[in-house]
C-alpha cells in the first residue's frame, strides 16, 4: 500500500476545505438570491391584491351613488369615509361631489385669490397668481396687470407658453408662472376642473376649501363644520355657511371624486383615486375622467407636516 507524504496529505486537506468553503458560499449566495426573488414575488402579489381591493372599493362607491336617494343606507357624496372589507383587505372608501371643490377654470376671482391666501401666499403674490391663472386659461394674448403671457414665460427661461385655453387637469396648474410646488401641494386637494361653477357647495366642502372663502375665519369654519356634522347625524338639512353666500355652488354635480385606500394584513397599502362622471345613458351609466395611484393618508400627513415646517422656517 502506497503512503503519501504528510505534506501532500496536508495540501489535499486544504484543497478539500477550500472547495467546501467555495461550495458553501455558492450555495449561500444561491439561497439568498432565491429568498430575494421570493420576497419580490410575494411583495408583487401583495401589491396586486391591495390594488385590486382598492379598485373594487372605487366601484363599490359608484354602486352606492347609483342607489335611490330614498335608500337610508346609501352613501352620500360628502367626503365621509366608509370602512369595508374586501377579500381580506380593509378598505377605506369615500366619495365627494366635485361641487365641493374650487374649479380653477370657473372660480370667481375673489375665491381664486382666497384659495392662494389660504395656502399661506402673501397678498401681492396671490394677486399675481390670480392674473397669471387667468392669462393661462383665457383665449387671448393680452397680459393682465400682474399676469404672464408668452413673453414673460420666455423671460423666465421657460420653453413653453400659456395654453390660452381652460385647464385640462389640475396638474396643469403647476405650469403657471409663479406657481411654486409648495403652493400647489397646499391647494391640490381642494381644486378641480370638473365642477364648472364660480362658487362651491359649502355643505360638502372640506375645511381647507371653506377657508378659501373670503371672510371665512378658522373659528367660523370650525363652528360651521361642527354644525354641519350635527345636522348630518340627525338626518337634518345642512344650514348655509354665511360667508359662502356670494360663492354658493350647486348642491349636486354629475362628477365625483372617489378614493379607496386598501390595507392588507402584512401592512401593504395601495390607494386609488378617480373622478367619475355620471352619464344619462343606461347602457353606459358612467365614465372615468381621471384614474391614478395616490399616496396613503399617513404619507400625505407627513408631507403636509414637512411643508408646514418649510413654510415656518422661511
Amino acid at each position: 500500500m502506497r503512503h503519501f507524504p504528510v505534506m501532500q496529505r496536508g495540501v489535499a486537506l486544504i484543497l478539500v476545505l477550500w472547495v467546501t468553503i467555495l461550495l458553501t458560499v455558492i450555495a449561500g449566495g444561491f439561497a439568498l438570491a432565491m429568498r430575494t426573488d421570493m420576497q419580490v414575488v410575494q411583495n408583487s402579489v401583495a401589491m396586486a391584491r391591495a390594488e385590486a381591493a382598492a379598485n373594487a372599493g372605487v366601484h363599490r362607491a359608484l354602486l352606492e351613488l347609483f342607489k335611490p336617494p330614498s335608500d337610508a343606507e346609501r352613501w352620500q357624496a360628502d367626503g365621509q369615509a366608509h370602512e369595508i372589507t374586501l377579500a381580506g383587505a380593509k378598505v377605506t372608501v369615500s366619495a365627494l361631489d366635485e361641487s365641493g371643490k374650487i374649479d380653477i377654470n370657473a372660480a370667481a376671482i375673489e375665491l381664486l385669490k382666497g384659495l392662494f391666501l389660504s395656502a399661506g401666499v402673501k397678498d401681492e403674490e396671490a394677486a399675481a397668481l390670480v392674473d397669471a391663472v387667468q392669462d393661462w386659461r383665457d383665449a387671448d394674448n393680452l397680459r393682465r396687470l400682474n399676469g404672464a403671457e408668452e413673453p414673460e414665460y420666455r423671460a423666465a427661461g421657460l420653453k413653453y407658453k400659456p395654453a390660452n385655453a381652460p385647464f385640462q387637469t389640475i396638474d396643469e396648474l403647476q405650469l403657471v408662472l409663479g406657481m411654486k410646488p409648495e403652493i400647489y401641494r397646499g391647494i391640490a386637494g381642494v381644486i378641480t376642473v370638473y365642477a364648472r361653477q364660480p362658487g362651491l357647495n359649502a355643505a360638502i366642502a372640506s375645511r381647507a376649501a371653506l377657508l378659501a372663502i373670503p371672510g371665512a375665519t378658522a373659528e367660523l369654519v370650525d363652528g360651521y363644520i361642527a354644525q354641519r356634522e350635527a345636522a348630518r347625524a340627525g338626518k337634518q338639512p345642512v344650514a348655509l355657511f354665511p360667508p359662502a353666500a356670494r360663492f354658493a355652488g350647486v348642491s349636486y354635480n354629475l362628477a365625483h371624486s372617489l378614493r379607496a385606500e386598501a390595507r392588507l394584513e402584512d401592512g401593504t397599502v395601495f390607494v386609488r383615486e378617480a373622478v367619475a362622471q355620471i352619464l344619462p345613458d343606461p347602457r353606459r351609466p358612467y365614465t372615468f375622467l381621471a384614474w391614478k395611484d395616490a399616496v396613503p393618508v399617513s404619507s400625505q400627513s407627513m408631507n403636509d407636516k414637512s411643508t408646514e415646517d418649510d413654510v415656518q422656517l422661511k
